[in-house]
């Protein structure tokens, strides 16, 4: 039984290590050193308490667990709440996982003003566990505008060539969509009086309202996922991003979006939700099929695997708008999944970058010839990307399938395209990088990945493969969560969840 303020101290932890490298004193070259290895100690030590806290959590329950509840300004009935259930528990748990992960990937690489973005990454840590376990929709929206600061900086200060463009247009997409987040949530304290997101989950809010509050939820969250038309931001803050910048927003940045459609939206807006169903599947099929045929006419690998990002999210709008349990459950393995795979194949991608320091995929090839180990690597990734059985990618997009062909066999039909041209984008990819004759006389010269690289891939294979082999580890504690919100949302819209056969009607499901 934890008794003390977990969340809090396993939050603001890394932000005290980022105080603690910004005391840092001494020659550059000394400081640097320190710097990476506070933040690596530090960013361990949160994963340590994260796993403390979740070998502490009981999946069988619904509601929020480890709650800490302290009046923040009370005159205005606003609170500071911190809770997770079988939700966000995982994002916390992947958050502190990649964070040590994007330390140890920047050890080399990065060599200008180290202290700087060490500090960076350890208050980025800070904003994303803290926006996960908000449960007050004030201090949800200062750590889900936080994040934005310290990734700006990273994309701005140590990105490509580029890098200022493509910060200030990921800064300009998701401070607009943000924006509009801020009027909703002043307009649903108008209403209800209150900002505490379990109160407001139970709550009845007019369905007119609602629909207006929805779009404006909508405006933000569409933007993190990314969702088509508005992910143009996306490949170009990848491309710019250092590898560390790239694992991150992929890994974790991302799934904000889907978090908060989970989170507030669904919940929240239950009446909302199910009009703009029709909207939400229509922007995702154009999103898994779109962006997957622009994918494969890539030239730059980051590109291609942005690309491949923004229609794995397809997926995941998909099935949490599908609202049925496996839907729902497979649109969060997606999340988890993707959160894994995607991360990786950016660091595989930073691998051979510091070595030739290019991303061109023409330039590569012959890889397997002096790089065996890393083509090993690369390999698993990439299957477990394109959904191969028994790696993680299959388990969430199978769910997702199965749990929309329910609620509208074209949307499933059309989603699964993506799989096929998932498969296409990311095999031509493996082929022309890996296999056929070394043309270039530098690309024979690399050498195969080394202790720290292995030490960074190794916990990720692992979980590719627990993720495919034994789901129900990670699906069975998110389930009591998850049907709690699809309950809501079912009796907001007098839906009959089944009827006595167990077949779909086109009133229930």
């Amino acid at each position: 039984m934890i008794t003390f303020p977990i969340l809090s101290l396993m939050t603001f932890l890394p932000l005290l290590g980022a105080f603690f490298i910004f005391l840092l004193r001494g020659d550059e070259k000394s400081v640097a050193a320190n710097a990476r290895i506070v933040a690596l100690l530090v960013s361990l030590v949160t994963f340590g308490i994260s796993l403390y806290m979740y070998a502490g959590f009981n999946g069988a329950l619904p509601g929020f667990q480890f709650v800490e509840n302290h009046p923040w300004l009370p005159g205005f009935n606003i609170h500071y709440k911190m809770g997770v259930d079988g939700i966000s528990v995982f994002f916390i748990l992947l958050s502190t996982l990649l964070t040590p992960i994007c330390v140890l990937a920047s050890w080399d690489s990065v060599k200008t003003r180290v202290r700087e973005y060490m500090m960076a990454f350890m208050i980025l840590e800070t904003t994303m566990l803290g926006m996960f376990s908000a449960l007050d929709l004030v201090l949800f929206y200062v750590f889900f505008e936080a994040v934005l600061i310290p990734m700006y900086l990273i994309i701005g200060v140590w990105g490509g060539k580029n890098r200022v463009y493509a910060a200030f247009k990921f800064f300009l997409y998701t401070l607009l969509g943000s924006v509009l987040l801020l009027i909703a949530i002043l307009a649903i304290y108008h209403q209800t009086g209150t900002t505490d997101i379990p109160a407001l989950m139970s709550s009845a809010i007019p369905p007119d309202m609602q629909k207006w509050l929805f779009l404006a939820f909508l405006a933000s969250f569409a933007v993190k996922v990314p969702m088509w038309p508005v992910h143009t931001w996306l490949p170009d803050a990848h491309v710019e991003a250092p590898t560390a910048g790239s694992v991150i927003l992929a890994g974790v940045l991302l799934k904000m979006g889907g978090y908060g459609f989970l989170r507030l939206s669904l919940p929240i807006l239950p009446v909302a939700s199910h009009y703009f169903v029709p909207l939400i599947f229509g922007l995702s099929v154009i999103a898994v099929i779109y962006t997957s045929l622009v994918a494969l006419v890539q030239e730059d690998m980051k590109k291609l695997i942005a690309y491949s990002s923004i229609a794995h999210m397809g997926f995941v709008t998909i099935g949490i708008f599908a609202m049925t349990t496996q839907a729902v459950e497979g649109g969060m393995f997606v999340m988890l999944s993707h959160g894994i795979v995607s991360a990786a194949l950016f660091l595989c991608v930073g691998v051979v970058y510091d070595r030739l320091h290019t991303r061109e995929i023409a330039r590569y090839g012959g890889l397997v010839k002096n790089m065996p180990v890393y083509a090993a690597i690369f390999m698993i990734f990439m299957l477990a990307s394109v959904g191969l059985p028994a790696t993680s990618g299959f388990v969430g997009e199978f769910l997702v399938l199965v749990g929309a062909f329910k609620v509208s066999t074209l949307t499933t039909f059309l989603a699964a395209t993506g799989v096929v041209l998932g498969a296409a984008y990311m095999l031509y990819l493996y082929k022309r990088v890996v296999f056929g004759e070394i043309v270039h006389d530098d690309v024979r010269k690399m050498k195969d990945v080394g202790p720290r690289e292995i030490a960074i891939f190794v916990p990720l294979i692992a979980l590719v493969f627990w993720m495919g082999i034994y789901p129900t580890s990670f699906i069975a504690p998110m389930a009591p969560a998850i049907e709690k919100v699809i309950t809501r949302y079912d009796s907001a819209n007098h839906i009959v969840p089944h009827t006595p056969t167990g077949i779909a009607t086109p009133e229930g499901r």
